[in-house]
């Protein structure tokens, strides 16, 4: 008999999955055998010694590699070694629910586990194992800082086990990532395996080559990278011969004409289009009568609406900053455009727009355009990582994109319960008639919770949001701090002590992404 799901009533429907239990329920009770056998050999591995623990996983390690056992037989073994030199080491063991966040992520799929509930320490599980196969596991994510950091943090944990683990940074000369990457488990970003990936395929070589293998990753933040940055190319290009002149007087035509008369602005698909009126303003400008009767100025009304985009859709400390960088000895060299990640507010130095978006910003900032690059190697993150054998990633809101992880990676989300209960509180979402009301209302709010002596921490969405709330709180004395990608480098400092009492952050969307946020804040940082 064939039931339409629909037309069961709402109370029908909670009875029966009362009875036979969510799907996510269904699935945790599958780890629960893993939590049991894991618990079962807590006593066996706390009576090793060191000498012990590094044999027991080299006897492990020659199982698994000859084929004698597969990484699911030796998972509580290994498990219960990982808990027990957490424990050792760094003074963390492993709850219960994070040995099933561990099995979810060693079994391929994405772990939802909230704010504060340890994913960092959580990765070592599946990493340590899946090291076994001796084939290399990354660890993915979204900052050098946090690479470098996690790396650091976790080294001890695999180090007592006898495994090495390296971190690239985005600064490294390419002959000190071979080291990294030939350790067992290695630790970076997104961006810099995908860049290695295209830099290993550009090589005449194969022993140049630094990724031997794409094996099994572990995605931190794998919402963000998965699918907000996805199908963001990573491109590695060289520049073109040619002449800048035509940007700049692009940029001064570009600057005459009038939005709605000679062209329209689409922001959401981040264009602008000239009209027929524009292409007519534009041609007399340009001093011909059509551009598509000569070769030698098709390229004109690409040029002008790459620069009516610069003037009216890309805005300065939102989209990108002016800044200079230091020298190799301190000195401040020319300003350059940098562009902002417009999903983690992060500043990306080296990066620049294609298809002469770049050059038109420059130009648009009177500074001198540098020439048009020519894509040499491109990639999407996307396509990068669905060629790893095995792909896991955690983070705390993956169920929102449960539909997507699915079809486009074939990834199924678990939901992992909190060790303790939840008590934060969850307000619901206000909206203002307008930018001013809501302003004041922020502001408002900040002052009675700062007069409380309550910290507060402020997200905001651009640089200039940013600077907008700061300028209001100046306006009305309450002391705070800003954080954007201006202050980059001062980042983990200000997150770290954003829990103090009566202090006051503001921030860009990149705040929070792995520091810990202590309340009455972190007392190693007041030293």
């Amino acid at each position: 008999m064939k039931i339409d799901i629909g037309s069961i009533p709402a109370r029908i429907g909670k009875a029966l999955q009362g009875l036979f239990g969510s799907a996510n329920q269904r699935a945790l009770a599958t780890f629960q055998p893993v939590v049991k056998a894991t618990n079962a050999l807590a006593d066996w591995a706390k009576g090793l010694s060191r000498e012990q623990f590094v044999a027991a996983v080299a006897e492990l390690r020659q199982q698994v590699q000859k084929g004698d056992k597969t990484l699911d037989d030796v998972l509580p073994q290994m498990f219960a070694l990982v808990r027990e030199a957490a424990t050792r080491t760094i003074g963390l063991r492993p709850f219960d629910v994070q040995l099933i966040g561990g099995a979810v992520l060693h079994q391929g799929k994405i772990a939802e586990m909230s704010t504060g509930e340890g994913k960092t320490l959580v990765a070592t599980l599946p990493a340590a194992l899946n090291a076994l196969l001796g084939k290399g596991v990354y660890v993915v994510t979204v900052n050098d800082y946090l690479a470098k950091r996690d790396r650091d943090w976790m080294a001890p944990i695999y180090e007592y086990l006898g495994l090495t683990v390296g971190a690239i940074q985005s600064s490294m000369p390419p002959q000190a990532r071979q080291p990294e990457y030939a350790c067992d488990i290695t630790y970076g970003t997104n961006n810099e395996f995908g860049f290695d990936y295209l830099r290993d395929n550009m090589k005449w070589r194969t022993d140049e080559q630094v990724q031997k293998r794409l094996n099994y990753a572990i995605v931190d933040e794998v919402d963000s990278i998965l699918i907000d940055e996805a199908r963001t190319p990573l491109i590695i290009s060289g520049e073109s011969e040619g002449t800048t002149e035509r940007f700049l007087l692009a940029d001064r035509i570009a600057r005459q004409l009038k939005v709605d008369e000679h062209f329209e602005i689409k922001l959401k698909e981040h264009q602008c289009l000239l009209n027929e009126a524009g292409i007519e303003r534009a041609e007399k400008l340009v001093g011909v009568s059509s551009f598509y009767s000569d070769p030698a100025y098709m390229e004109w009304p690409h040029l002008l609406e790459t620069a009516l985009r610069a003037h009216h859709v890309y805005e300065k400390d939102k989209h990108y900053v002016v800044a200079a960088k230091k020298g190799p000895e301190g000195q401040d060299e020319a300003p350059e455009v940098i562009i902002v990640d417009e999903f983690t507010g992060r500043l990306m130095p080296g990066r620049r727009w294609s298809d002469g978006l770049h050059q038109a910003v420059e130009a648009k900032e009177g500074l001198p355009p540098r020439e048009e690059n020519r894509t040499l190697a491109t990639i999407t993150l996307q396509n990068y990582f669905r060629m790893f054998k095995k792909l896991a990633g955690m983070t705390g809101t993956a169920m929102t994109e449960a539909a997507e992880f699915s079809r486009i990676y074939h990834l199924d989300v678990v939901s992992v319960p909190t060790n303790r209960p939840m008590v934060r509180k969850d307000a619901n979402d206000q909206v203002y008639l307008d930018g001013k009301s809501k302003l004041d209302s922020i502001v408002a709010e900040i002052q009675g919770e700062y007069q409380k002596g309550r910290p507060v921490l402020l997200g905001t969405t651009s640089i200039a949001k940013s600077e907008t709330i700061s300028a209001a709180l100046t306006a009305v004395a309450v002391p705070h701090n800003v954080l954007n990608a201006k202050q980059h480098a001062r980042e983990a400092e200000i997150v770290m002590q954003a829990g103090r009492k009566g202090m006051v952050t503001v921030a860009t969307n990149m705040a929070g992404r792995g520091t810990d946020i202590v309340l009455g804040g972190k007392p190693e940082a007041l030293l």
